[in-house]
């Protein structure tokens, strides 16, 4: 098969990541006849370093084009004033509005060679298989109105929860589709308790359960859904939740597999490309060291070889390479070991 990829390596380790997943899926494309072209864009601070904006129209038409798009991170230091009007999470949010992806689906498995890095008990961690899908084009982060005034003497800041009953259903649609090629059990994740949005969001998710009754559906708050990540991360299977309350969920639940730099990310639409990235950050600390775990890079890229261009089989090497890699003894710093990020790449490539 022939494919466009544009690939965004953006800012901090970004670059040092992405190369390696460009290694491996290379080797993929060599290995099965297939014809993988690779793009290179700016994206992030890189881009307000180099044209004022965090994401241009140009790049975005060029990733609008593609078959997929692969990110590396963005921010730092450099462009983290909170006060600045441009920031490199403008292109992110831009890029994410722009491809029309609604649903960001996070893996979280524990690793058995890796269950000592957690800082979990290990019994605990024992048959975790998670599927977090988290929403990605409302809430808090899109709604309008959102800005500052003045009131009574003090400074007031304002944003705004929204959500729309179609953007409830297609992602938790999603989430009943992918379950039943699972352990069939959706987890819908709210605060239903308190907030209105949260109310509309259960009964959207409520009639999607109802529809499919092949799937086990059950409610929770986020509070407790927080509480449970840690107390009995196993009882999850499919777990499907607004945009903030996702972002923040994913994060903990890294803490599962040892490191955040194990954990890959898609982010999908009803059609188009498909965005596919580590969920960790920049790291600033250790840019430029080569000491990067590139793991979470090279498993989005697998996720980009299954959900945006088809090849099963191949994702499913790549994924059993890296595995093998781990069970082996591969170990970059973040995981206690002393590989450099190309020799942890190396070490996947000599096992696909």
């Amino acid at each position: 098969m022939k494919a466009t990829i544009v690939v965004l390596p953006g800012d901090g380790i970004g670059p040092e990541v992405t190369a390696e997943a460009l290694r491996v899926l290379g080797a993929v494309a060599r290995k099965g006849g297939h014809e993988l072209r690779f793009e290179e864009r700016l994206m992030g601070g890189c881009s307000i370093d180099a044209h004022g904006v965090a994401l241009t129209p140009e790049v975005l038409r060029d990733c609008q084009a593609a078959d997929a798009v692969l990110l590396g991170a963005v921010g730092g230091p450099k462009w983290d004033d909170p006060r600045a009007k441009v920031r490199p999470e403008q292109g992110l949010l831009g890029l994410r509005k722009g491809l029309g992806v609604f649903a960001n689906l996070r893996p979280v498995r524990v690793h058995p060679a890796l269950v000592d890095a957690s800082p979990l008990k290990a019994d605990r961690l024992v048959g975790v298989d998670i599927l977090v899908i988290r929403e990605l084009t409302g809430g808090l982060y899109f709604g309008e109105p959102k800005g500052r005034h003045m009131k009574d003497g003090h400074e007031h800041a304002v944003d705004t929860l929204d959500y729309a009953d179609y953007e409830v259903r297609r992602v938790t649609e999603l989430a009943f589709r992918l379950a039943k090629g699972r352990r069939r059990k959706v987890t819908s994740v709210d605060k239903a308790n308190v907030l209105e949005s949260s109310r509309l969001w259960r009964q959207v998710a409520t009639a999607v359960g109802q529809e499919n009754p092949d799937v086990a559906l059950d409610h929770m708050l986020v509070d407790t859904a927080a509480m449970r990540l840690v107390q009995a991360p196993a009882s999850f299977d499919v777990l499907v939740t607004e945009n903030m309350f996702g972002d923040i969920l994913t994060d903990e639940a890294a803490v599962l597999a040892g490191s955040m730099g194990m954990l890959p990310s898609a982010s999908l639409g009803a059609g188009g490309p498909g965005l596919y990235e580590p969920i960790h950050g920049s790291a600033p600390d250790i840019a430029g060291k080569g000491i990067a775990n590139p793991l979470g890079t090279i498993l989005s890229a697998a996720m980009m070889l299954r959900h945006s261009l088809g090849l099963e089989e191949e994702a499913a090497a790549v994924e059993r390479a890296a595995e093998a890699a781990i069970t082996g003894g591969a170990r970059t710093a973040d995981l206690g070991g002393t590989l450099s990020t190309r020799a942890m790449a190396d070490e996947v490539l000599r096992r696909l």
